[in-house]
């Protein structure tokens, strides 16, 4: 008997695609033919996991649902269903605006959709997952909801209050990615800050940590993402002795000027925000710094942005991204303050953001001329490769390109000799 073939497709953020993967490797144990994010028609059903986060995040996934019903109606694709953030958040709506989709799920509904496929779900086999990554790094997920109240953000409405999982667990899902052939694993979560507490009554992300860096083949752990408030200093002394443990810090700060971290609800000053970054170079030297900035939040003046381009001029932070304010309904901001930065005043003063970033990128990336890195292979590329130092996040972060006289192949660790510098890019030689 032919296996139906079903499509899950993955729009927004890491933890939405560890859930694809969770969901992937269920419906393959019920005999589906799965595949993930492929285009074209020919599929029994598609899945679609929708990222709810911000506008251009909700429209695009509003687009694909767009395009897949019109896939339904031509006849190209069987069964369409919808589940994730944006699905959690609107669901009412868009079996109104969308009725071409079969049915809606929300962000939790693993159980619901392996019954609407006619599989038989297997909460034992939760921690196995069908690794949608290049083989050689995945993504742990550590936990779930926010217990924070950021002014700007509708993440806790669709995930609900932090809810670690067991230490037990995710080493057993780090064994299990291990002996898949994983040696990086990039640990997430909404706010790794509370990882713990729920269960244990304290922070215990160093212990994870620890506990990850044990588990054989496992060479690389990397932190996405660390809030500046409740920071658990713990961890600090872990990344600074722990071979294993990248020295990386993903630590979003969205601004710096009192004024608006006020009204953004984040519970921080500057001067406690610049006490702890010093602390963590000071701890953790050589440590690469990546953050995100969110500009024209309601009530920023130009002044506001001005401290804010003089900090990030002054700390040079590794890796900056940068996101205009987006005012989504049910936030606290969106109940207290009128959207009163213009979108042309957003659009211009996060790009001013971005190309500051970028020339203190490429005169970061010029102090690298003639240094050594360890790098592992993300792929190969014409008669090179492409590959990340460990301060070096995939997909969000700088690639080195280079040459190298021994064959490679993904996965594979090399010595690489830094010649050249762009922008976000390094240029070497395998040594």
């Amino acid at each position: 008997m032919t296996k139906k073939r079903v499509n899950v497709i993955t729009m927004g953020c890491s933890k939405n695609l560890v859930d694809s993967e969770v969901l992937l490797n269920q419906l393959e144990r019920g005999k589906w033919d799965v595949v993930h994010d492929a285009n074209g028609g020919g599929f029994d059903a598609v899945v679609i996991n929708t990222c709810g986060f911000i506008h251009d995040a909700k429209q695009e996934s509003i687009d694909m649902i767009l395009d897949y019903a019109e896939a339904k109606t031509r006849g190209d694709i069987g069964k369409l269903y919808v589940m994730g953030c944006l699905s959690e958040r609107y669901q009412k709506d868009l079996e109104t605006e969308i009725p071409e989709v079969d049915r809606y799920f929300g962000k939790f509904d693993l159980k619901a959709m392996a019954d609407e496929l006619k599989v038989a779900y297997h909460p034992e086999y939760i921690y196995e997952r069908k690794i949608t990554t290049p083989s050689h790094f995945a993504y742990l997920k550590i936990s779930e909801g926010c217990n924070r109240s950021c002014g700007f953000c509708a993440i806790p409405m669709m995930t609900g209050r932090h809810k670690s999982r067991s230490m037990e667990d995710l080493v057993k899902e780090a064994r299990y990615l291990a002996k898949r052939g994983v040696k990086e694993i990039l640990i997430i979560a909404q706010d790794l800050s509370y990882y713990g507490i729920d269960l244990y009554g304290k922070n215990r992300l160093a212990d994870l940590i620890k506990e990850v860096s044990e588990v054989e083949g496992i060479e690389w752990i990397r932190l996405h993402y660390l809030y500046p408030s409740r920071f658990p200093f713990d961890i600090l002394p872990v990344m600074r002795e722990n071979p294993k443990v990248c020295r990386y810090l993903d630590m979003p700060l969205q601004h710096i000027a009192d004024p608006v971290l006020k009204r953004m609800m984040r519970h921080v000053t500057r001067e406690e925000t610049e006490a702890l970054i010093r602390k963590v170079k000071m701890e953790v030297p050589g440590v690469a710094l990546r953050t995100t900035m969110l500009v024209g939040y309601p009530g920023e003046t130009e002044e506001d942005f001005q401290a804010l381009k003089q900090f990030i001029t002054e700390t040079r932070f590794d890796r900056l991204g940068v996101f205009p304010y987006s005012h989504e309904e049910g936030t606290y901001a969106y109940a207290k303050f009128e959207d009163d930065v213009p979108e042309e005043v957003k659009q211009a003063r996060a790009e001013e953001l971005m190309e500051l970033q970028q020339q203190i990128s490429l005169e970061l990336n010029e102090d690298k001329i003639g240094l050594k890195f360890q790098v592992i292979v993300d792929r190969k590329e014409g008669e090179g490769y492409v590959g990340r130092t460990r301060f070096d996040s995939p997909e969000v972060d700088g690639e080195v390109i280079f040459t190298s006289e021994k064959p490679l192949k993904p996965g594979d660790f090399a010595t690489v000799k830094v010649t050249d510098a762009e922008d976000f890019d390094l240029i070497g030689t395998a040594v």
